[in-house]
């Protein structure tokens, strides 16, 4: 066979495979499109649709008074079916110039001239789920639904929103980490009461068929069977909006005024623990202040002194340490085995009752109290602090709460310098939480009652459930040992460490609190910070609210507890004071129950002593000078010399104190010009005592 030939007839084999192939595919085509072409269609619906999963509204979080914490926002995404069946190109063309011109003006992101292009394009691409616009609010998508075709309703028009809801807190700051959040819409990374009562706010899921579009993309397909979401529950907090903004504000001045890095305050309800307020402020790059963190139940650290009650407290229970016992401070240094335990202030003081070493805080004094008490039997100092609960947590309903830390004998950490140092509040942890939560027993009578940030879950303002007070002790001490502590909080401030929160209108009783903290965990490497704390509560003597105070970090103005977290206290005390009626009207009746020695000003001491014998007022008089101080004591006036300055005309006399009318007579014998603002006695005058001034000057009193 010739090569032509050959040739010939490979090419006709070839022709012939491809048009056997061609009419092969042809078949199949047929086959599929016209014979089997109901069960394609039908599967490949299926494969396109699916269930899918509506998150609920999520429930709202409210204050006391009723107003929203926190509450679900939604946002929506406006989308187009750019070809839907019932709009025609010609309808489409009358209407893209008006409806181009309504978007503009609506969102005031884009031009007309944008919008119309856009929205042509999309057209012409025969997109089925066009992106209009992100996050719109549920008031833009109300006005949207009335602009040209869009207002002639989804199947014709082809608008789709799709509906997402965002959390917000109404009052920014306040309170939001105690509130709380939800990230990525997992309840299992929720902060704060979001987290603490997910299970109430979430509410159920719904379900709803969509289709996917090109681009993984899901488009809603209303088919009249999916299931409408149920929305949470509401929740009533115990969170005193006012109150939690004068913390709040308190707090960060305070922050700012001595370069602070971090603080938290918490004010509980003694009865009941309800917590009115709970402020946590971080310092940031930029020296703003915001609320990242809830160190008030999250961080358990060693409290210092503060921890001095509950380490007197196990002794005064044990009958092995009386406060009228005397103790050796050894002029504030005392050595346990290789250590020196110093007090803030060396040189001072030597032989103090251990009343008095509470009062002072000082180191030595307590640990030696203690120390002689358990130095044989540290165990039992330790059983003793676990009988208060001080190695529990507290329970609160807010996740992440820190675990407290009280190791004994024989346990890793344990030295032969634990028990000293743990009895000045060293080698221990607790949050301010867990610390409040047991001054705040002291406060109740011994009554330890759980921290508690909800009262009531509701749904359309009807109670499903109640929340009552929770108490996790009974009693901590006997009544004995709270009469003697509480005498010692209320010496604190009366004559110790706090006298600069005494106040004229009710007694406060607390204890202030100075640590060193390890910076970043380590005291070797990175030295050390302080940390300022005040606890305790008011009135002292018919407690109703107890507050603690705590401010890590203060870098300029000191940082004692007394001078950075106690003004903080005195502020929220004053203001809840004045802002309750209640607390105002028992002070009154308590104070016309028992007889007390009225305030008198300083003066004359001659028209001092007719005035008080005329009217029947015990007094005793320890002066035979011309001028006299008073002090009203319990049932009697106290009356002491007055040092004005002496007969020297050039030197200003001391009429603080006194009355107008004998401020006058001195001030103008000596020569002064005197002029008058206020009414009372003097509280202020403009030349400072025992400066040197000539005849003639003026000098300003202010009365109060």
């Amino acid at each position: 066979m010739s090569e032509p030939t050959q040739l010939a007839r490979r090419a006709g084999i070839v022709y012939l495979g491809v048009v056997l192939f061609a009419i092969a595919v042809a078949v199949q085509l047929f086959r599929i499109q016209l014979v089997q072409g109901e069960h394609w269609r039908a599967k490949a619906e299926h494969v396109s649709t699916a269930w899918r999963i509506v998150q609920p509204d999520r429930g709202h979080i409210y204050s006391e008074d009723g107003r929203l914490l926190a509450t679900s926002v939604p946002e929506y995404d406006v989308r187009m079916d750019m070809v839907p069946d019932a709009l025609t190109d010609e309808h489409f063309s009358e209407t893209i110039d008006s409806l181009a011109w309504h978007l503009a003006d609506l969102f005031q992101d884009r031009t007309q001239a944008e919008y119309k292009r856009d929205l042509a394009d999309a057209r012409h691409r025969k997109e089925r789920y066009h992106l209009v616009k992100r996050r719109a609010s549920h008031t833009q998508v109300q006005a949207l639904r009335s602009f040209p075709l869009f207002r002639e309703g989804r199947y014709k028009s082809g608008l789709v929103t799709e509906k997402r809801l965002v959390r917000a807190r109404p009052f920014g700051r306040l309170a939001a980490r105690t509130v709380g959040y939800v990230l990525r819409d997992s309840s299992a990374l929720a902060i704060g009461l979001e987290g603490g009562y997910d299970k109430w706010l979430k509410g159920r899921t719904g379900r709803r068929l969509e289709r996917r579009l090109a681009g993984g993309t899901w488009m809603p397909i209303d088919d009249g069977e999916g299931v409408d979401p149920e929305p949470g529950l509401d929740i009533h907090t115990t969170i005193d909006i006012n109150l939690q903004d004068l913390a709040d504000t308190e707090l960060e001045r305070q922050l700012r005024h001595h370069g602070a890095q971090y603080g938290c305050v918490i004010v509980m309800e003694v009865a009941t623990g309800r917590i009115k307020a709970m402020s946590n402020l971080t310092r940031t790059d930029d020296s703003s202040y915001v609320e990242s963190l809830n160190y008030a139940v999250g961080e358990a650290t060693e409290p210092g002194s503060t921890f001095k009650l509950p380490a007197l407290m196990v002794g005064i229970e044990d009958g092995l340490i009386n406060v009228t016992d005397t103790v050796d401070t050894k002029w504030g240094v005392v050595r346990y085995h290789d250590r020196d335990m110093k007090d803030a202030h060396t040189g001072l003081h030597r032989k103090v009752t251990v009343r008095r070493a509470f009062e002072l805080s000082l180191n030595t004094g307590i640990s030696l109290a203690v120390t002689q008490a358990y130095g044989k039997e540290p165990k039992r100092f330790v059983e003793g602090l676990k009988r208060m609960h001080l190695h529990e947590a507290t329970g609160v309903m807010i996740p992440g709460e820190a675990l407290p830390t009280l190791r004994g004998p024989g346990e890793k950490g344990w030295s032969g310098v634990s028990l000293p140092w743990m009895s000045i509040g060293y080698e221990v942890a607790l949050t301010p939480l867990q610390q409040l939560t047991f001054y705040n027993a002291v406060a109740n009578n011994g009554r330890m009652v759980q921290p508690q940030l909800v009262t009531q879950v509701s749904r359309n303002g009807r109670t499903v459930e109640e929340f009552e007070p929770r108490v996790l002790s009974e009693r901590i001490c006997s009544d004995q040992t709270l009469a003697v502590v509480r005498q010692l909080l209320q010496g604190v401030v009366d004559s110790g460490t706090a006298k600069n929160l005494r106040n004229a209108h009710f007694p406060i009783a607390g204890k202030t609190g100075t640590a060193q903290i390890a910076r970043n965990g380590s005291y070797k490497q990175h030295g050390v910070s302080y940390q300022a704390s005040f606890a305790g509560y008011f009135p002292a003597d018919a407690p109703k609210y107890s507050c603690i105070v705590v401010v890590n970090g203060p870098t300029t103005s000191g940082y004692y507890g007394n001078v950075v977290a106690g003004p903080i206290f005195q502020a929220i005390a004053d203001k809840i004071y004045s802002n309750r009626l209640e607390l105002q009207q028992e002070r009154a009746i308590a104070s016309t129950a028992v007889k007390r020695a009225p305030v008198s000003m300083s003066g004359h001491a001659a028209d001092l002593r007719t005035a008080m014998a005329g009217l029947g007022i015990a007094f005793d008089s320890a002066t035979e000078g011309e001028w006299a101080t008073t002090e009203a004591a319990d049932s009697i006036v106290r009356m002491q010399p007055r040092a004005i300055v002496s007969d020297e005309s050039d030197l200003v006399p001391n009429v603080l104190g006194m009355g107008l009318r004998d401020a006058l007579h001195i001030l103008e014998n000596r020569g002064f010009q005197v002029r008058v603002s206020g009414s009372g006695m003097v509280k202020k005058q403009s030349l400072r005592p025992g400066t040197r001034a000539s005849q003639g000057s003026t000098i300003t009193i202010e009365l109060a």
